[in-house]
């Protein structure tokens, strides 16, 4: 077992409980407060992971069906200290940032608690990143350490070899023979001392390729089977992770998150959805992103329930196979992963059997319309399907649904605030300004959950995160949201996302939800392009559903029999027009509006006329 001296030093973020306005009361500013029960965890994620296998050992933690593999409580604990063990043999220590692009795998379960262990800090990228991004962020945050498989898997895209992006960071390394512990210089990231690879390539790749660097397996296998705890002094606030990013603007940043954001993240999460050691959460949702290591993993962990990883990148027809095969009581995922799964059922691709144990889940990344969620409850019997809100700068969740809210809520609201989180709305013009109940504003949000700041970015920080006259620190989150007197939260946009025609503000939230509500819609995102009269007009990018079809015409006249004429869209795109024929996403699944900006932009030009 692990042997870890735990500080209990933690920064101060709350004002005296007694000033704090419960989030289940009554209020008439758009101010509220968490529960202050239960207390906050005072611990690092892979102390409470030994508490965890103290009382679940033999219990299955990790199941990565594309894999067969599977790992008890037990298992997962001996092999992440094995492959920390490992790792220290290669210069992997305190505070090193461990920089990984892999898919979701047991290998990246694994070294999640590896470099929590050592108190490193592990900085999971979108295996999608070009070797320019890749080289950027080790540039950036000085990283020493990179792991990474032989190939990527993307969604819907066939293996691709990371042969080319090596070569890029690492010239002149194939051929080399193996050096002695992998140790690499590369000019285009000068900090970088080891590359780590794991061949998932099923022989495509041969392992004389990555001679020069070290193995994954080999690491691991050079360790016994049953290794010396580590007494490492890591604290519960020191940084475990940094995300970067993904964000709906083009510019990533790196968020320090620490142990107490993340464990106790994921702690209030899964207290909400109400999982216990009896649960079998299939998660789809990537592990390198907040969804997937927070709302996912760390919810499971902390509650003792398995977690299951069908394939290494989002496969809706394997995430549904895995359900059956696991017998999974809760099935994640974005709207649009939703929208894949029943398009799957509705023509018959997958048998409707084996989700009777399905109750829950989460959706995350955007509301989701009454229409889809009454579809998910009846198809896929989750009705106590939960909605969570964040930000990855929060840890990520700040506002969550309860599984017992009425569907309204779930369906128009992302919830109320967590324990321990506060939230307020206030004027986009003055920041100072709470708003009354009901109006729309910009929200913060402050607590535990607050990340440390961007990694060397201390303008950037200073930008979002502000003190208040009470000594409290609060994240901006750069999103419209409006607040009822019960607390429950309701996201209207991106405050960059706003239409602004002939100066009065539009919402695209409120044209999304009426086109979505056409039987022939199956995604629409709506976004503002120029116009020479009003400044902006409306456009949207629609996605019919399969097999059936809708006209421009109709999806206006759609509109316009629900909606204000000014709210009807000018322009019409179909997504199939867009590159991949696909709208952009963040890697969490958020549409990436300032791109169908310039990509409306672009069309219009094209076609140089109005339609």
């Amino acid at each position: 077992m692990l042997s870890t001296r735990i500080s209990r030093r933690l920064p101060r973020v709350f004002p005296r409980p007694d000033k704090l306005i419960q989030s289940r009361t009554l209020t008439i500013q758009s101010k509220v407060a968490g529960p202050l029960e239960p207390p906050l965890i005072y611990d690092t994620c892979h102390g409470y992971l030994s508490k965890i296998v103290s009382k679940h050992g033999d219990r299955t933690a990790v199941v990565s069906s594309h894999q067969s593999i599977r790992l008890t409580y037990n298992d997962l604990d001996i092999a992440s200290t094995r492959l920390a063990h490992g790792l220290a043999s290669l210069g992997v220590k305190q505070g090193s940032r461990v920089t990984v692009s892999l898919g979701n795998t047991a290998e990246f379960a694994i070294l999640h608690y590896a470099v929590f262990k050592l108190g490193a800090i592990l900085v999971p990228l979108n295996p999608a990143f070009t070797s320019s991004q890749v080289k950027s962020a080790l540039n950036h945050l000085e990283s020493e350490h990179f792991i990474i498989s032989a190939e990527t898997n993307l969604p819907f895209k066939p293996p691709k070899s990371n042969v080319d992006l090596l070569k890029d960071i690492v010239p002149g390394f194939e051929g080399r023979g193996y050096n002695g512990g992998g140790r690499v210089k590369s000019e285009a990231a000068p900090s970088l001392r080891n590359v780590i690879v794991i061949n998932n390539s099923a022989g495509r790749i041969s392992n004389d390729i990555f001679s020069h660097f070290s193995s994954y397996h080999d690491i691991f296998q050079s360790v016994s089977s049953n290794p010396p705890a580590l007494d490492i002094d890591v604290k519960p606030d020191d940084i475990c992770n940094i995300q970067l990013t993904s964000g709906t603007t083009s510019m990533p940043k790196a968020a320090s998150l620490t142990h107490i954001n993340i464990l106790n993240n994921g702690k209030f999460i899964g207290d909400r959805m109400g999982l216990t050691e009896d649960d079998v959460v299939v998660c789809p949702p990537p592990l390198f992103h907040c969804f997937g290591c927070v709302l996912g993993y760390s919810a499971c962990m902390t509650h003792g329930s398995t977690i299951v990883f069908p394939s290494e990148a989002f496969d809706p027809r394997k995430a549904l196979e895995s359900v059956q095969v696991e017998r999974a009581t809760a099935l994640y995922g974005v709207p649009t992963m939703y929208i894949a799964y029943l398009e799957l059922l509705k023509h018959g691709k997958v048998d409707r059997k084996g989700f009777e144990r399905l109750r829950t889940g989460i959706a995350a990344g955007s509301t989701v319309p009454i229409e889809l969620m009454k579809k998910l409850h009846r198809d896929l019997n989750l009705t106590d399907l939960t909605i969570c809100y964040g930000m990855t700068e929060t840890s990520p969740v700040s506002a969550m649904t309860f599984p017992d809210d009425p569907i309204d809520k779930r369906t128009s609201t992302v919830g109320r605030v967590m324990p321990h989180t506060q939230a307020k709305i206030v004027d986009i013009h003055d920041r100072t300004k709470i708003l009354p109940i009901g109006e729309r504003g910009e929200l913060a949000t402050a607590g535990y959950l607050l990340q440390k700041f961007y990694w060397g970015d201390p303008e950037r920080t200073a930008e979002v995160m502000i003190e208040d006259d009470e000594g409290v620190r609060w994240m901006y989150t750069g999103d419209e949201a409006e607040m009822d007197e019960e607390g429950y939260i309701k996201i209207t946009g991106r405050i960059k996302d706003l239409i602004i025609r002939g100066g009065e503000n539009i919402h695209p939230l409120d044209i999304e939800n009426v086109l979505f509500e056409h039987p022939a819609v199956a995604e629409v995102s709506v976004v503002g392009v120029p116009d020479e009269k009003y400044g902006e007009c409306v456009a949207a990018f629609i996605g019919p559903s399969e097999g059936m079809s809708i006209s421009k015409d109709e999806a206006r006249e759609w509109v316009r029999g629900k909606l204000a004429r000014h709210l009807v869209p000018r322009y019409i795109f179909w997504i199939e027009d867009l590159e991949g024929g696909v709208l952009p996403k963040t890697a969490s699944g958020k549409i990436q509006k300032f791109k169908l900006v310039e990509e409306g932009k672009r069309m219009l030009e094209e076609e140089g006329r109005v339609d």
